[in-house]
């Protein structure tokens, strides 16, 4: 059968098929333009136990197992992958996120699950991601879109005791790579250790993730003092709490140094919100800090203040019925299943290709 495209075209009068052709050069041109200003959105969200439905002898995972307390199954499982979609395709807005930091996963299995049975799989996203030392089992991963972003190298960073062994919690992720096809960006991934046990009696933990991030992030500086980083992650501390003084990342209140580091989430503690609630009250956990590079930057990627948010977008929360006001929409409440998205919202930062 002929192509009827080209018999219409064909028969087409000369001044029409120039207007088409104008019309296509103009379609051209804008989306050349929109490329110039290109924009790439960074999110990071903490999953809240994405777990598989199967039992792994090596971690504590019971729980999230048909058998276990929380009935976890094939049919839950899939209901969380399409709800984790739908919050990073969202997180996005405008822009299909170009690089996502994810934590709480449990092992590969789930990204490629995640990747390969959502609305995620048209975008081709690829997973850099490594078995953790966690006594549950929960990873850092992160997901990119390989025609945004080119991975140079990536490490994982584990918290080390005095005697030389790797602590039982998460480790922290750095990957380098090339954005937009232009400038060289560091990505930290963040999942500090909990307050699981205690505020007190783990805040000592927290500040050594701090130590052990500073030292990596010196280490770039030293070696290229134009170096762009972008740190994210669930600390689980508030930007004004010591651990997150102690890594040195300050609020923008004077000229910016483009070898010092600063947290773009400090303003969001002046707002009455927060990543989660507890109780009546919103906490600031997931945060993005910047180096000052990004913040000066005139050429290549950049990025300014306004361009970290909070995505608390309606479907991720719900009426909060015992405190008043609103909560997030979670996977569990308690041991009773909720249907949900996660006890944390996402976070993005955009970054801007001068």
């Amino acid at each position: 059968m002929e192509d009827p495209t080209w018999e219409l075209t064909s028969a087409m009068p000369s001044r029409m098929k120039t207007s088409l052709f104008c019309i296509f050069l103009l379609f051209l041109i804008s989306r050349t333009s929109a490329q110039d200003s290109k924009q790439f959105a960074v999110v990071f969200y903490n999953a809240e136990n994405l777990f598989d439905w199967k039992n792994d002898s090596l971690t504590n995972d019971d729980e999230f197992t048909p058998a276990g307390e929380r009935h976890w199954t094939y049919k839950r499982f899939q209901k969380k992958i399409q709800n984790t979609s739908k919050a990073l395709l969202a997180a996005g807005e405008w822009n299909t996120p170009s690089v996502i930091g994810l934590c709480e996963v449990e092992n590969r299995f789930v990204l490629e699950q995640l990747l390969e049975n959502t609305a995620l799989q048209s975008i081709g996203y690829r997973i850099i991601h490594k078995e953790s030392p966690d006594a549950r089992g929960i990873d850092v991963a992160l997901l990119y879109n390989p025609n945004d972003f080119y991975p140079v190298e990536y490490n994982y960073f584990p918290l080390i005791d005095r005697d030389g062994s790797a602590r039982s919690t998460r480790e922290i992720l750095h990957v380098a790579g090339i954005l937009g096809g232009t400038d060289t960006v560091h990505f930290f991934m963040n999942h500090w250790p909990s307050r699981y046990g205690g505020l007190m009696e783990t805040k000592e933990s927290r500040k050594s993730a701090a130590e052990l991030l500073r030292e990596k992030a010196n280490q770039i500086l030293e070696q290229n003092q134009q170096a762009k980083m972008v740190i994210m992650g669930d600390f689980n501390d508030q930007p004004n709490d010591e651990s997150l003084v102690s890594l040195g990342a300050q609020t923008l209140l004077d000229e910016v140094v483009n070898d010092r580091l600063y947290n773009l989430s400090a303003e969001w503690m002046n707002r009455n919100t927060g990543t989660l609630k507890f109780q009546s009250q919103w906490f600031v956990f997931d945060q993005i800090i910047v180096s000052g590079t990004l913040l000066n930057s005139q050429k290549g990627i950049s990025t300014i203040p306004e361009n970290a948010t909070i995505v608390a977008l309606p479907f991720l929360l719900e009426t909060d019925e015992r405190y008043g006001g609103q909560k997030t929409f979670r996977t569990y409440n308690g041991f009773q299943y909720n249907g949900g998205f996660g006890d944390h919202l996402p976070i993005r930062l955009l970054l801007e290709l001068n």
